[in-house]
């Protein structure tokens, strides 16, 4: 089974659709592993966002990301990062097809709900800077 990280973005706290979103993924049959909140900070969000962290426009998405607590999540399923990505839809919610998530509840590219792993490596990667091996589970 392959796992993905999830980051419920400040936009899906503050309109309080979080739980629909998680809803829609465990609906698809992907079991949450582990779950949390918290409040991203300055250097963790260097480091995720460290292949844009030098763009001009990285200050609005470090404050953007900040507003608010974000969920992070670790989902587990077959083809799961695929699959989630597919759920999403593409990263402008103004693209996204209609049905995906991203186009019922996002406004545009950085507002856009979730930020997903877009790779098996990238998963385990971005799974381990936002969680310890004791918060993940397996039941």
């Amino acid at each position: 089974m392959e796992r993905t990280l999830i980051l419920l973005k400040p936009d899906a706290v503050s309109k309080h659709i979080t739980g629909k979103v998680i809803s829609r993924f465990e609906d698809a049959g992907l079991t949450i592993r582990g779950i949390k909140m918290l409040h991203l900070q300055k250097d963790l969000l260097r480091e995720h966002y460290a292949h844009i962290a030098d763009k001009p426009f990285f200050p609005d998405v470090e404050a953007f990301m900040s507003s608010t607590p974000v969920i992070a999540l670790v989902l587990e399923g077959k083809d799961v990062v695929v699959r989630v990505r597919d759920m999403l839809g593409v990263t402008d919610s103004r693209k996204a097809e209609p049905g995906t998530i991203r186009a019922e509840y996002g406004v545009d590219q950085m507002v856009n709900v979730a930020h997903a792993s877009d790779s098996p490596e990238s998963a385990e990667r971005e799974i381990h800077r936002f969680f310890a091996e004791d918060e993940l589970f397996n039941y």
